[in-house]
Parts: structure tokens; C-alpha cells; sequence
């Protein structure tokens, strides 16, 4: 009857290479539209309303409160990430240049950093997708393990 239960259990960790497989598919979604928006936006000046850091011992993070300008003559506020290098070079400046897409989702990216931010989501889904093809090996080799010589625990006659 364990022999069942481990063949479950091995059939269930299918799903972790699916949701890297997902994780992949979105980042390259990601890396297309940052680009598109890189090659094809509306250079624009934001408005910096208010740069913010996390120094925590375990990871520095930050990001830039922009105020951006739409076509209409609105403005529409963003929240983003930045390296904690490209912030120190922002403190004081009241504005910043930032490619704008004319599509739905209205996505905004950092002219300065536009080319390392799409080139880095593209690595992210290479490194899923290599994730993905690593565990669905492991994965498929520990299903083809237990068809074929069962329980390592059972087999050996250990103790409960």
C-alpha cells in the first residue's frame, strides 16, 4: 500500500515543473512587451515624487513613485523597481525620462535602464525554462524509478 502512496506523491511533483514551464511562458511575455515598449514608446518626462529603499541585511531593494504625463493631459502614478545604484544617481532630480507604450496596458519603462530590464526578464525565463527541463528530468526519472523497482524503503526491508 506505500508502494501507491509514493507513486502519488512522485505523480504530484509534475506540478512544479508546470508552474516553472508558466513562469517561463510569462516572462517571455514580459521580455516582449518591455522591448516593445523600449523600441516603440513615447519618450516621456516623469515626474520623481518620491524615491524609497529597503536596506535590510538580507536584501536592498528600491523604487522610483513616478507621476507620468498621458496623452490626454492626465497623469497616471507608477511604482517602480529600481537597482539601489540607479536611485543614488536619481536623489535630488525632480524628473526622468521613461518610454511609454500607447497600448492598453500602459507600460512604463526607464529609458535609462530599458535595454538591461528587458535583456534581464528574457534571462529570468531562460533560467525557468531550464529550471523546468531540469526538474522534469529528475521528476520523470523518480516516476520511471518507482515503476520499475518500487519503494526504495520497501525494498530494502527497512524498519517502519
Amino acid at each position: 500500500m506505500h508502494h501507491r502512496a509514493s507513486l502519488l506523491v512522485a505523480r504530484l511533483l509534475w506540478v512544479f515543473p508546470g508552474l516553472l514551464f508558466l513562469l517561463a511562458v510569462n516572462q517571455a511575455v514580459v521580455t516582449m512587451n518591455l522591448r516593445e515598449t523600449v523600441r516603440t514608446g513615447a519618450v516621456v518626462k516623469a515626474d520623481v515624487v518620491a524615491l524609497s529603499t529597503t536596506d535590510r541585511a538580507d536584501i536592498t531593494m528600491a523604487s522610483a513613485h513616478l507621476r507620468v504625463p498621458e496623452a490626454d493631459g492626465s497623469y497616471t502614478e507608477h511604482v517602480l523597481p529600481l537597482p539601489i545604484t540607479f536611485v543614488r544617481s536619481l536623489e535630488g532630480s525632480d524628473s526622468l525620462d521613461v518610454f511609454l507604450s500607447g497600448g492598453p496596458s500602459q507600460e512604463v519603462v526607464i529609458a535609462a535602464i530599458g535595454r538591461a530590464q528587458w535583456r534581464l526578464s528574457g534571462i529570468n525565463g531562460g533560467i525557468a525554462l531550464f529550471g523546468c527541463i531540469l526538474l522534469s528530468w529528475g521528476v520523470y526519472a523518480w516516476n520511471r524509478y518507482l515503476q520499475r523497482k518500487g519503494d526504495p524503503a520497501e525494498v530494502a526491508g527497512l524498519p517502519r
